[in-house]
């Protein structure tokens, strides 16, 4: 049986192992860190969610919000585990949560290069947005980004 729950701090070391092992994914040295991990978990405490199957972890959601929008980030399921419902339940798990602390719209980023992920959201009805273009500005030029491929 899957358990789904709050994510918790103590989890940054299992986390990071998963993220390293999903294709199409990025991480920044700086925001990713345990030390990026703990500052965005405090900022936002109920709101980002694990899967733990067989006494680990294999699926996590960093959520958090402005106060207006929440943001899913770095969404992801071990592939041995893919296909079984673990990806649906952390997203209602946390869209649960953000609508706990009022907020009623959500966002995400996925890679064009993707197809996993983009599948994905497509099949559980998210909308993929083609009014918006994103703009990104680094402040941190030692924040490098490593993406798996």
């Amino acid at each position: 049986m899957t358990k789904i729950r709050t994510m918790e701090a103590g989890d940054y070391q299992e986390i990071y192992g998963l993220w390293t092992k999903i294709k199409g994914f990025a991480m920044r040295s700086i925001d990713d860190s345990r030390e990026g991990v703990e500052r965005f978990l405090k900022r936002n405490p109920s709101t980002s969610v694990v899967a733990e199957k067989e006494g680990k972890i294999v699926g996590a959601i960093l959520c958090g919000h402005d106060g207006r929008r929440g943001c899913l980030y770095h969404v992801c399921v071990d592939p041995k585990y893919r296909n079984q419902g673990i990806g649906r339940a952390m997203v209602v798990f946390a869209m649960n949560a953000l609508k706990e602390e009022g907020i009623s719209k959500v966002s995400l980023i996925a890679f064009t290069v993707n197809d996993v992920g983009n599948s994905f959201w497509r099949r559980i009805g998210w909308t993929q947005r083609e009014d918006l273009n994103y703009y990104d500005f680094t402040l941190n030029t030692e924040n490098i980004i490593r993406f798996n491929q």
